[in-house]
């Protein structure tokens, strides 16, 4: 209990400091004064626009997509039992890029309703895949979701990159959002969202007992009463709702939903519920922590959030790849 809380506590304070500095640091130097007047209501400075009109709204869109990212992660690789499962393993980010392009390079759709598309296409894909892996005698497994997603995902890229390789136009309107970036987010996007991330969030703690069950052994969680079938199949529903979510508020963010239950695991042990709660603030304390560095790692410029967690979590990935045993 005393490492839980401690690692709780740990959470919660990193956290903090990285929203802090979420909203002070970026590639446009402002004086921590300045910050705080704009924060208090200063409306006439240009600090206002920079802190109230851009970092905030990025950062409470960080803070939604990567609670939603951490939480749907743990749901993944308890579902499956698989440690190398994460939301890209329905095809949920592809899904939502490639129905982003279709938006707006066929239908002329505005910029603001990229997100509604992302999440339509990232649900899509999800569906998708696991039909595919529920079909046949067998039912739903952990070895045919996972290459269910991956087919779903190379196709859904590959359609992507065909689009974007036909038109121009569309490719230049999309690249910077089908890297993963937090960039020009609209706070008002997320209030629509948030009775789905609160809905998401509470059926995976209710679920979390369901999971532990299920980490014993399918033989084992039908003798404690349990239903893996059923459990698989409202931890992955549940999974697609965060991970839609996380790709409407910040485009195809890699590896956030893969690295942090691991790091959740090492600090509190394998019960579902203390993982869940602290991936919830993992998730958001790394991707705002690499959207910062991404901020002032090449100014004036900026790198896209996705681009450094995936350079974060290829090596991760790497190591599981070759350490991971076929599941049960």
């Amino acid at each position: 209990m005393i490492r839980r809380l401690g690692a709780l506590g740990l959470a919660i304070a990193v956290l903090t400091v990285v929203v802090v500095v979420s909203i002070a640091v970026g590639s446009v130097t402002v004086p921590f004064a300045q910050v705080l007047e704009a924060l208090g209501g200063a409306r006439t400075s240009e600090a206002h626009f920079i802190v109230s009109g851009m970092r905030v709204p990025r950062t409470v869109s960080g803070l939604v997509a990567g609670s939603c990212l951490g939480v749907a992660g743990v749901l993944l690789q308890g579902a499956t039992r698989n440690p190398i499962a994460s939301p890209a393993l329905l095809g949920i980010t592809a899904g939502g890029g490639f129905a982003v392009v279709v938006g707006v390079a066929f239908l002329g759709l505005p910029a603001g309703a990229a997100v509604w598309v992302a999440f339509v296409g990232g649900a899509a894909a999800a569906a998708l895949a696991l039909g595919l892996a529920s079909t046949g005698r067998e039912g739903l497994s952990p070895v045919r979701l996972v290459l269910s997603g991956a087919i779903v995902s190379s196709l859904l890229g590959a359609w992507t990159a065909g689009l974007l390789a036909i038109d121009q136009r569309t490719a230049d309107d999309v690249r910077h959002w089908l890297a993963g970036s937090l960039a020009g987010r609209d706070v008002a996007a997320v209030g629509p969202l948030l009775p789905v991330v609160v809905a998401g969030l509470l059926g995976a703690w209710l679920l979390a007992g369901q999971l532990d069950a299920l980490a014993l052994g399918d033989e084992t969680a039908v003798g404690l009463g349990q239903h893996p079938a059923r459990t698989r199949l409202v931890a992955a529903g549940i999974a697609v709702l965060l991970s839609a979510v996380a790709v409407a508020l910040a485009g195809p963010i890699a590896f956030v939903g893969l690295a942090v239950p691991h790091l959740a695991r090492a600090l509190v042990g394998a019960a579902h519920r203390p993982v869940l709660l602290l991936s919830m603030l993992l998730g958001p304390a790394m991707l705002l922590g690499a959207d910062v560095v991404g901020r002032v790692v090449a100014r004036p410029s900026e790198v896209q959030a996705g681009v450094l967690t995936a350079l974060l979590g290829a090596p991760l990935l790497v190591r599981l790849a070759v350490r991971v045993k076929s599941p049960a």
